[in-house]
């Protein structure tokens, strides 16, 4: 059953959608809006022919993650009554996707010496470890995600910085600055799922745009700076593919619909072990009730000599194995597991041998070894729009160059006990002056950026209360000494005094 938006285009096999779940991508081919300068229009007609053509395909890797998938049936063997009622089961994309994102987490900046530039207030005003994690899930299922940088218009001063999936969103790559030339992104639709307001990004400006009521209008919004306040996060950015690949790839949407119609056709076959196959040969059909369940679960059944006196002969035919089809399914995981470098036993296949705790840890360092590689890739486009939002409040056209001493911290992708960590702390320390009370010293020690905020916090506690401590020590202790100072001239007043009275003597 193919799938038609509202301006005929296809998109293949339904998803399931409920109510007003897509938007009607006719109502984005727009030529013309009120309130944008002429030269900014052929590229807003771009941004939106960008996002007409890669919509339907992202909504359809959105309904494989939700699964929501239609099912996809050759039409031979399974019956119409479990074939119409039948409900996606098969959650391999969504562990795809998050198999991967779990393993990134964002937990803040590293800033050198103090933090003038308030990148810190910037992370927790805006919830930056929370919006990353969104935008990390999104890029891993559409292929990238954009986060957009803004002045907050009801605060002046204060920064946004939004999160925007790529189904809502579209992008220009500019190849020659490596980052974005243009994005748009929409904001606003009705109940028919028609597009009523977006907002493009440009160099310089950002174009608010309504329609609403048409003609369209916008409204211009200076922002003086060098290139769009929006940065895009990818997976597996390449030189043909900018805005990267999506892990719910075309090659894991097949095997999930082989998947599917494996479980089905286990659901059919398992139909048959409701009651048993019987041939009756010799005997009249009319000698059955026409409820055959009532048939079999009775007591007592007779039937009768046929018209030549003979009697019927019974024979049970033996139930399909089940074992094909789980043998199939497995098939299907294991090649799931290929393709998306997960370890199969996440995907609920049990092999015949249990996986040794060595294969294990080598199938998740392939998951290891693509975070780390991602969180490098992700953490330059944040570094990219932390300094954006620092510029942005600092009202500067240009990225600080201070922003090249921040760098953004993520937790460890890998897994180590305590006792591994600390004897790797302790042999380092000892070979490196002021390891062992570094940031970097207690990262490796496993302890989080939260974690080391508060322990810096206590330790400048500490050393407060110990400077006050030693200060009011040092106090007492002069206070004693003068005493002892004015108790010494009385003595010498009072041995004085016979002194002088045998010299008048």
């Amino acid at each position: 059953m193919a799938f038609y938006l509202t301006d005929g285009t296809i998109i293949g096999s339904a998803p399931k959608f409920t109510g007003s779940e897509y938007l009607d991508v006719a109502s984005g081919n727009i030529t013309s809006i009120k309130g944008v300068d002429d030269e900014d229009m052929p590229v807003i007609r771009e941004l939106l022919r960008v996002w007409r053509k890669k919509y339907p395909r992202n909504l359809i890797r959105g309904a494989y993650y939700d699964c929501k998938e239609r099912f996809k049936d050759f039409g031979i063997s399974i019956p119409d009554q479990i074939k119409n009622k039948v409900e996606a089961m098969i959650g391999w994309p969504e562990l795809a996707v998050r198999s991967l994102s779990d393993l990134s987490d964002l937990e803040g900046f590293s800033v050198s010496g103090d933090d003038t530039m308030g990148v810190s207030d910037l992370f927790e005003d805006n919830q930056l470890d929370v919006a990353a994690a969104e935008l990390i899930v999104s890029a891993y299922k559409h292929s990238c995600s954009f986060l957009t940088i803004a002045v907050d218009p009801d605060d002046s001063g204060r920064i946004i910085m939004i999160p925007r999936s790529a189904d809502w969103s579209a992008g220009i790559w500019d190849r020659y600055r490596h980052r974005l030339s243009a994005a748009l992104t929409i904001t606003e639709d009705d109940e028919n799922g028609r597009i009523c307001g977006f907002e493009v990004w440009l160099p310089g400006k950002v174009y608010e745009c309504s329609g609403r009521t048409l003609p369209w209008r916008a409204e211009k919004h200076e922002t003086h700076f060098d290139q769009p306040t929006v940065v895009s996060l990818a997976y597996d950015r390449q030189m043909d593919r900018p805005f990267g690949h999506s892990r719910i790839r075309r090659s894991l949407m097949s095997l999930v619909d082989a998947g599917f119609r494996t479980v089905v056709r286990m659901e059919a076959s398992a139909e048959f072990y409701s009651a048993p196959k019987l041939w009756f040969i010799g005997a009249n059909k009319d000698a059955f009730s026409s409820n055959t369940w009532t048939s079999l679960i009775q007591a007592i059944n007779a039937i009768s000599y046929d018209a030549d006196d003979h009697v019927p002969e019974l024979k049970q035919v033996s139930q399909a194995s089940m074992q094909p089809h789980s043998d199939m399914l497995k098939t299907m995981a294991m090649l799931v597991a290929s393709q998306t470098r997960v370890p199969v036993d996440y995907l609920g296949i049990t092999l015949d041998n249990p996986t040794s705790a060595e294969a294990m840890a080598s199938a998740e360092r392939r998951l290891t070894r693509i975070a780390d590689k991602q969180n490098t890739a992700f953490g330059r486009e944040i570094k990219r729009a932390m300094g954006i939002a620092v510029a942005l409040r600092e009202g500067s056209n240009t990225i600080p160059d201070s922003m090249r001493d921040i760098h953004p911290v993520w937790a460890p992708t890998k897994e180590i006990s305590d006792s591994a960590r600390a004897d790797a702390f302790t042999k380092i320390a000892d070979k490196v002056t002021g390891y062992a009370d570094s940031d970097v010293g207690l990262e490796r020690l496993g302890l989080s950026r939260e974690e080391i905020t508060r322990l810096r916090a206590d330790q400048s506690r500490q050393r407060a209360k110990t400077q006050i401590d030693q200060l009011k020590a040092r106090l007492a202790s002069t206070g004693t000494s003068k005493e002892a100072g004015d108790g010494s001239q009385q003595s010498g007043y009072s041995g004085d005094e016979p002194s002088t009275a045998s010299t008048a003597a």
